[in-house]
């Protein structure tokens, strides 16, 4: 005969299900090809805990909710394992366009903490447990001699390997297997800093759908929390999305910028004419713990190991610290040579003969721009480019970053 269901078995538990395909389910057919009206369960309201009416009579679970009270609470510090940037027991995220060197930023921090390095603001980092997890790069021939190359303590670091269970084995996967790295990574001692690179890699849902990446990625930022490490995640810019807000620009979901606590973006300006070299610039997009804004300038280096000079290896070297949003950075690294041209040549020196004897004051600068633009034809927004592009802006000689954007704000209406 053809199974029958109860009318409301939809609304069912999956408990109550359960019990109705087993003990419950031949009893259930008895009755229904007697013609005897069968017991029925029904779903029970939320919150009783009366058990009447369900297969076996099984209770369901009543979960209850504590309420705590803010005056029993004790506040406690920030635990920062580089003061503003990386903290103990917090997501972070480093995103950035295809080869501005993420993963090398990722490891010039992770050889800094395991040896107690220098950070690039003068602290001094607390040395500790470093694990790193990559699903794109090859710790033999290229993560361990970066980290070497950068000073690294390698007794202090360690990558997530293959899962064992008798004689089967299978690569880590960061969607699923947080319980077991965290259990390792207990048993080797605890960690100070944990990389995932790509973070999109520790979730097995749709990264571009919020609430399914945000229970994807809990797991990972809970063992963060309870290790009391910095978990430090590398992703990549969406393709197209020059100009937009820096966090709207982080690959798939709004809910990997939104869980971590801390946004960097790496950005890489071009070389210009006059003989300016690339510069790489790594800022602070969004903090909920901290400062918001700032950077550091760095470059990259080719370092042959010492052991083996056939092995070169890519290491960060840090420049000078940076002022501004990462936003601004970002559209001047990113704009393109259509901006260059005899009318920008003109605002250029213009503008550094105008602060060729050192800082101005900003009043004096923004009437000279207005005077400037008056009585040329190119507008206020290429002046402010170059302010920003010149050297001379960034080591300090001419007007601040923070002040040149306040003008750019000032002066937008005119252009």
């Amino acid at each position: 005969m053809t199974r029958e269901y109860p009318p409301d078995f939809g609304d069912w538990t999956p408990e109550a299900r359960d019990a109705f395909f087993g003990e419950k389910a031949r009893d259930y057919r008895e009755k229904a090809g007697s013609g005897v009206p069968a017991e029925i369960p029904t779903r029970r309201p939320f919150g009783t805990s009366d058990g009447e009416g369900f297969p076996g009579g099984e209770s369901e679970p009543n979960w209850t909710m504590a309420l705590t009270c803010a005056s029993s609470i004790k506040p406690e510090p920030i635990r920062w394992l580089w003061r503003n940037w990386l903290a103990r027991g917090k997501m972070h995220i480093v995103a950035g366009q295809p080869g501005v060197g993420k993963i090398m930023l990722a490891m010039k921090v992770a050889a800094t903490v395991s040896a107690g390095g220098r950070w690039p603001d003068g602290g001094v980092a607390e040395k500790g447990n470093v694990v790193i997890w990559s699903g794109e790069d090859d710790p033999a021939d290229t993560l361990v001699p970066r980290l070497e190359a950068s000073g690294a303590d390698l007794s202090r670091i360690f990558f997530a390997g293959e899962l064992t269970c008798g004689k089967e084995r299978r690569p880590f996967d960061p969607a699923k297997d947080i319980p077991a790295l965290q259990a390792a990574i207990a048993a080797a001692g605890g960690a100070s800093l944990i990389v995932v690179d790509p973070i999109v890699s520790a979730t097995s849902a749709d990264s571009h759908k919020n609430s399914e990446t945000r229970r994807g990625l809990q797991p990972l930022v809970d063992m963060a929390t309870e290790l009391d490490a910095a978990l430090l995640g590398i992703t990549h810019f969406t393709k197209g999305s020059e100009g937009r807000s820096p966090i709207d620009r982080v690959t798939g979901s709004v809910a990997f910028g939104a869980l971590a606590r801390v946004v960097m973006v790496a950005a890489r300006q071009q070389g210009d004419d006059d003989g300016n070299p690339s510069q790489r610039m790594l800022m602070r997009a969004k903090s909920n713990i901290g400062p918001d804004e700032g950077g550091f300038e760095y470059d990259l280096q080719l370092v042959p190991m010492r052991a083996n000079p056939d092995i070169v290896a890519s290491v960060i070297v840090w420049g000078n610290a940076i002022d501004g949003t990462a936003r601004d950075v970002l559209a001047i690294a990113e704009s393109t040579n259509d901006d260059a041209g005899s009318a920008f040549s003109e605002a250029k020196d213009f503008l550094l003969d105008f602060l060729a004897e050192g800082q101005k004051p900003a009043k004096e600068v923004k009437a000279a721009a207005l005077r400037v633009i008056a009585g040329q034809q190119f507008g206020a927004q290429k002046m402010i480019s170059t302010f920003h592009q010149s050297k001379a802006v960034r080591r300090g000689r001419g007007c601040c970053l923070k002040m040149l954007i306040r003008i750019q704000d000032a002066l937008t209406p005119l252009t």
